[in-house]
């Protein structure tokens, strides 16, 4: 994955529209075109304390997370990236698609404060490595700096 390439390609897409709905659409999908063997990405969104189903390419999907279930409730609740290689292992994991193994949310903030996440999914276990964590921590810093949220 060239993540500079990809916030590029999102500052560009920013330029002619920011607003949270057409830029997180387009941002899921140039990042489920980057990233190999990835089964689901997108983003959920804050919503009156718990998270809810954004723009996302993939299978159908949980549309309401509350923040003490699942990685992606983990991700919001810790404001920390959360990796997980084995979804399986993970205490609270929300099975929305049984074909995935592992998984990476990353927070994204405004005015300091967690307002989404992206996640990502594969049907790989410990697909997700280091390198891509900070690679995607990349394009959510970009994301911050460009997103209009209402």
């Amino acid at each position: 994955m060239d993540h500079a390439l990809l916030c590029a390609q999102l500052r560009s897409l920013a330029d002619e529209d920011a607003h949270y709905i057409p830029l997180l659409a387009n941002a899921s999908a140039l990042l489920n075109d980057a990233l190999d063997d990835v089964n689901w990405v997108g983003f959920y969104l804050m919503r009156d304390g718990r998270l809810v189903l954004g723009p996302f390419q993939g299978r159908l999907a949980c549309v309401h997370i509350d923040l003490n279930r699942g990685v992606c409730g983990a991700a919001a609740r810790l404001d920390q990236t959360q990796r997980v290689p084995d979804v399986h292992a993970f205490p609270g994991h929300i099975a929305c698609d049984a074909a995935s193994r592992s998984e990476i949310v990353v927070p994204i903030h405004r005015d300091g404060r967690v307002c989404a996440v992206l996640d990502i999914d594969s049907p790989l276990p410990n697909r997700f490595t280091e390198a891509d964590q900070a690679a995607l921590e990349a394009v959510v810093g970009t994301l911050e700096a460009v997103v209009v949220f209402d």
